[in-house]
């Protein structure tokens, strides 16, 4: 289980490796073009609470670290769909990956 630290919070939000590989991907392209925006995720089952929002922008500090030291074949039609919410009005809602038929 991969974690993305935000800010000066000790509470890691803890997302699937692979999940946060294609969020970072996102993440930084909005980041580096000076865009803000919203992540929300649903909690898993061993959290308390139902979902979580936080608002990403360039100046706040943020951490990526991954369990696997090896970086995954990345789904471009996730990453396509997680940045097109991205740059909706309700930012990215981290949603489960969908298979590219063609195996991308």
């Amino acid at each position: 289980m991969a974690t993305l630290q935000y800010g000066t919070s000790t509470d890691p939000i803890h997302i699937e490796d692979r999940a946060l590989a294609h969020l970072k991907v996102v993440i930084a392209t909005k980041l580096r073009r000076q865009e803000s925006f919203t992540l929300s995720w649903k909690h898993s089952d061993d959290e308390p609470g139902g979902r979580s929002t936080i608002w990403l922008h360039p100046s706040i500090p943020l951490r990526f670290t991954f369990d696997d030291p090896e970086p995954p074949q990345l789904n471009m039609r996730w990453i396509e769909d997680l940045m097109h919410s991205a740059n909706s009005s309700g930012g990215i809602m981290l949603v489960d990956e969908v298979l590219d038929p063609d195996g991308a």
